[in-house]
């Protein structure tokens, strides 16, 4: 995604997908509010994923949990990021 647009970099990939993009000019407080929101329902899962009994779980659906996981804390890392950086 190259151009002479100084406004192009005003939206960042997330994730480096080309389809997901952060306004990185977004009001800070609804980037915090974001981030807040993946990192709180990543920890909620893992906190359900503790209280269960696994005897009657299907080993194969670990991966995709784990995935589910990983992409919520990951698009709260990168719009923190992105505070973190306005912040400057």
């Amino acid at each position: 995604m190259h151009t002479d647009d100084p406004s192009a970099n005003r939206y960042q990939r997330l994730n480096g997908t080309p389809i997901l993009a952060i306004d990185t000019e977004a009001d800070i407080q609804d980037l915090c509010d974001a981030a807040a929101q993946r990192i709180r329902a990543s920890s909620d899962l893992l906190e359900t994923l503790h209280c269960l009994c696994f005897k009657h779980a299907d080993v194969r659906d670990i991966p995709s949990i784990v995935h589910a996981l990983y992409l919520l804390v990951q698009d709260g890392s990168e719009l923190l990021e992105v505070v973190r950086q306005r912040l400057r």
